[in-house]
């Protein structure tokens, strides 16, 4: 398998993660301020990865990729928060942040090399 296509769906995954999280958050202001906050932005990597995948330049994927590491990490210091105050599944939140960890790691390391 190509792995630009299994690395599409990690972001597929990580993103229908989010929201299935995100659903069962406290449905309280700070549970839907941070709730909201990581849908849109756990969404937005995966739909930013999308769009690098369409790009015809290095210099463009290198921008929609840069966006998409972004995402992720704005991602991560939510999860962090939701740790934090103990909103959510432990469980969830650490699978979620072993998965960011590795997209981190994945698209830093894309970056790095298409960068001439």
């Amino acid at each position: 398998m190509d792995k630009k296509f299994d690395l599409e769906d990690r972001f597929v995954d990580f993103a229908a993660k989010i929201a299935l999280f995100c659903k069962e958050l406290p449905n309280d202001f700070t549970g839907q301020y941070y709730g909201n906050q990581l849908l849109r932005s756990g969404g937005s990597a995966a739909l930013n990865f999308g769009e690098a995948l369409g790009t015809n330049t290095n210099k463009d994927y290198v921008y929609k990729a840069s966006l998409t590491l972004k995402e992720l990490k704005e991602s991560r210091i939510n999860i962090k928060i939701l740790n934090r105050i103990e909103y959510g599944s432990y469980e969830i939140k650490n699978s979620l942040l072993n998965e960011l960890e590795q997209l981190i790691k994945i698209i830093a390391t894309i970056i790095k090399n298409k960068i001439p």
